[in-house]
């Protein structure tokens, strides 16, 4: 399997990605071993492939916001896109969060810890990595987790 080599910008070695190509129709199955070298490779790509999508949808955003100013004359339409744009950055910072959590689960792959619950050390299900790559926990494990912090708050 052929790689390519990507530019680290954040302290995440985002190399040996394979290109998408390599990896055209292919889905992770259950009839193969867990998490062997090309799942890595299709969740490695998944992985970067979302971090890419957000960072260019962060830049689309930081342009807009260079290019459109808040001139309305009207005090009404200026509120509206005032509020537009709140929504918009704290939409971009819960982005920014998730790439850092993008950014361990590929290092969780280097690591060859990926895919398997931090908690117990089971596989976690690949339905459940496809749906949420940066998964950390099986299904079971994450509602433990959930249920005792509802408990800690409630108390």
């Amino acid at each position: 399997m052929a790689t390519v080599m990507t530019q680290v910008e954040d302290g995440v070695d985002d190399t040996l990605a394979p290109p998408s190509s390599e990896l055209d129709g292919y889905r992770p199955s259950a009839d193969e071993p867990f998490m062997n070298e090309r799942q890595q490779a299709y969740f490695r790509r998944k992985l970067l492939d979302w971090k890419d999508a957000i960072r260019r949808e962060s830049q689309g955003t930081l342009s807009q916001l260079q290019v459109d100013s808040l001139r309305e004359a009207d005090l009404n339409d200026r509120a509206s896109s005032e509020a537009d744009w709140s929504l918009e950055l704290r939409t971009r910072d819960r982005q920014r969060k998730l790439i850092s959590k993008i950014d361990a689960a590929l290092r969780r792959i280097d690591e060859g810890e990926y895919g398997y619950c931090e908690v117990t050390g089971e596989p976690i299900s690949l339905g459940r990595l496809e749906a949420r790559p940066i998964a950390t926990m099986t299904v079971e494990a994450q509602e433990r987790h959930e249920r005792a912090e509802k408990v800690s708050r409630d108390d």
